[in-house]
């Protein structure tokens, strides 16, 4: 049985659900019924109202229509809060807020950084403090907001997580010495968790230069659901066309990868290097 984790009963998506089941239940209106007027499905309904799915500027303009702002309930302010909170670009919320919360399996490749989701504080610190034009107070939030999603790690029942990350990362500076072997140490302690997997990936393994993805498998038959990071493109997406491409890609870069018992000696080599 999937355990899905507590959300912080604080946030505001989880006080758009608790208002949307409140006014609908007021009004006598089923799920169905309220789906029919968000243009969802039932379930989409549902899941909004246990805040595990993040509302669109949509669902909220519909729901004020639907319900009026009689109650002291604005849709349209609460999801103001939402998409307001600090820490991660726009694009990737909905990947936060919904898709992680729930996955069970998570794949990915990354051929110029550690993944996010084994950085250390410093390791993260440091990229962010070199993106162009960022301020000392983004940084900061973009850290903070990465460190939070590390928490899916912690779950009574966490996810099964499978890293690849080509050879180089291992010795591309990132913050200094004393950084590197911080993040090395790190990956070497994620590595013993049990639902964590870590394969270096050869240099020459060409099908990985396309950029950095994650491949999240959701609970109960749900669709694969992609991300692809890059620059100009980041995307988050379930379209099968573009899932069975990154699938394919994935499987490719795979083919490279060194058994993990190997991986982890490249580790500690890498770490040992870096004084």
């Amino acid at each position: 049985m999937h355990v899905v984790p507590s959300l912080d009963p604080d946030s505001p998506r989880v006080r758009f659900g608790a208002e949307l089941r409140r006014l609908r239940e007021a009004a006598e209106l089923s799920q169905a019924a309220v789906a029919s007027r968000l243009g969802c499905t039932q379930t989409q309904v549902s899941r909004l109202e246990k805040a595990t799915r993040t509302p669109s500027r949509s669902d909220a303009e519909r729901l004020d229509r639907l319900f009026g702002t009689s109650a002291g309930v604005s849709f349209a302010r609460i999801y103001q809060r939402i998409v307001a909170q600090p820490g991660s670009p726009m694009w990737f919320r909905n990947w936060v807020e919904e898709i992680e919360p729930t996955l069970l399996v998570l794949r990915s490749w990354d051929p110029l950084l550690i993944p996010g989701l084994l950085q250390t504080e410093a390791y993260a610190r440091h990229i962010f403090s070199m993106e162009p034009r960022v301020s000392s107070d983004e940084a900061k939030q973009r850290v903070e907001a990465r460190m939070r999603r590390q928490r899916i790690l912690d779950r009574d029942r966490p996810p099964l997580i499978s890293v690849l990350f080509d050879e180089g990362v291992l010795h591309r500076r990132v913050g200094g010495p004393e950084v590197m072997r911080e993040q090395l140490d790190r990956l070497l302690e994620v590595a013993a968790h049990p639902s964590v997997f870590i394969q270096v990936v050869d240099p020459e393994c060409l099908p990985g230069l396309a950029g950095a993805f994650m491949i999240a498998e959701l609970p109960n038959g749900q669709p694969d659901v992609i991300s692809s990071d890059a620059p100009a493109q980041a995307q988050i997406t379930a379209d099968l066309d573009i899932v069975t491409s990154i699938w394919e890609r994935y499987e490719a870069i795979r083919l490279w990868a060194y058994p993990e018992r190997v991986s982890l000696q490249m580790i500690e080599k890498a770490r040992s290097a870096w004084t």
